[in-house]
């Protein structure tokens, strides 16, 4: 059994352990936060309005990215229209014209909100089948302008190679019209490779692919992310997975609503790797940076990946956003992103974001705060530092 971190918004194509126990008690107490960045900043990339404000499609909007989307839209001076089915965060941004409707054709009243309808571009954040992204595409192409597809780091075939770009070669399924994920989520990049060329066949020239890697920051849902600075205020020593020079590629949720707007903005065609943050980023740091925002002292412990996987059991939980520098994953967390980067994407620190979670994990109830979806179990990480110390003496 191998600890790998499980997202079903970006995995690679092997199979992982699933990463969602629960951490006990360790956010059960608010510490005063050390001097950080403005959990919320204004927009890096330019802080002021468009040019020429656009009417804008969004295309989901209410959990997680979406949101971060229709706030820098709005900021830029921008005319925002949602669509969804209404299933989550229904009362948020009351300002604004919600479209009521399914991605799927086939059910309920479909597209037909969309049907007529003018829009300078449509930014598309819940498209995970071809075939309903084809379906949004050609319905909205004869009336829209530009189309963004917010995709994956995961649609590529492999992550062996470091520093890879847009070039690299696609993931591929067997049978392009299974709608499913797999129980691994194996199909997860190929179906987004799918959706990215339905998009693109119905707006030819007309397309921005954004591909993000682990997406983090407040109001991520998973807790990927959050576990690690919610960990070290627990203080103590604390498991740390692999090297502290292990490399980690995050996007915080922001920076990514703020390049999809501005791909809007100046109708970006072609592929990006959405990867960050600005400055290289590894497991040490990322740690140092918990422990800074948080105003934590946690001593981490560098444990072996091969040390890691023999101690697995299930119940465990697993190592969120960490993926081992070796072998078939050595690429994993090196992605390019030069292209974006180039284009206008721009990144907060990771100090930032690291405030900017620990402020949104502790406005949440305390029962919610009290169950994080993933990382390791308390029982779980004394078990295995246990054995890792009798490991090292000898």
């Amino acid at each position: 059994m191998e600890w790998r971190d499980v997202n079903p918004m970006h995995t690679s194509r092997r199979e992982f352990v699933t990463a969602a126990a629960l951490l006990g008690s360790a956010a059960a107490v608010r510490p005063a936060l050390a001097q950080a960045p403005s959990a919320d900043p204004s927009t890096p990339a330019d802080g002021g309005r468009a040019a020429r404000p656009l009417e804008i499609l969004i295309l989901g909007g209410t959990i997680f990215l979406g949101p971060a989307i229709v706030d820098a839209a709005k900021r830029r001076g921008h005319k925002v229209t949602l669509f969804n089915r209404g299933k989550h965060n229904p009362e948020w941004f009351p300002e604004l014209e919600k479209l009521r409707g399914d991605r799927d054709p086939d059910k309920g009243e479909g597209l037909k909100a969309l049907a007529g309808r003018k829009w300078d571009a449509v930014i598309d954040d819940c498209g995970y089948f071809p075939r309903h992204v084809k379906a949004s595409a050609e319905l909205l192409a004869p009336n829209v302008g530009h189309y963004t597809f917010i995709s994956t780091i995961s649609t590529y075939a492999s992550s062996e190679v470091e520093g890879a770009d847009e070039s690299a070669p696609l993931a591929t399924m067997a049978d392009p019209t299974l709608e499913e994920f797999g129980k691994s989520f194996e199909y997860y990049g190929p179906l987004k490779v799918l959706c990215e060329q339905a998009a693109e066949a119905a707006f030819p020239q007309r397309t921005c692919v954004i591909r993000p890697g682990f997406i983090v920051g407040p109001k991520d849902t998973t807790d990927r992310f959050t576990y690690w600075p919610v960990r070290v205020v627990r203080g103590d020593d604390m498991l740390a997975p692999g090297s502290p020079t292990d490399p980690v590629q995050v996007i915080d949720v922001r920076d990514l609503g703020e390049f999809a707007v501005l791909a809007a903005e100046k109708a970006l065609t072609g592929r990006f790797n959405a990867c960050g943050p600005g400055e290289t980023l590894t497991m040490g740091k990322l740690i140092e940076s918990c422990n800074r925002s948080a105003g934590a002292t946690a001593k981490p412990v560098w444990v072996t990946p091969e040390f890691l996987n023999a101690q697995a059991r299930p119940g465990d939980g697993g190592i969120p956003i960490w993926v081992e520098y070796g072998g078939e994953s050595k690429g994993f967390h090196t992605w390019s992103n030069k292209r974006a980067v180039d284009a206008g994407l721009r990144f907060r620190s990771i100090d930032d974001t690291v405030a900017a979670t620990l402020a949104w994990w502790y406005e949440q109830p305390a029962e919610r705060r009290a169950k994080l979806r993933a990382g390791l179990t308390a029982e779980a990480e004394s078990r295995i530092l246990e054995a890792w110390a009798k490991e090292k003496t000898g």
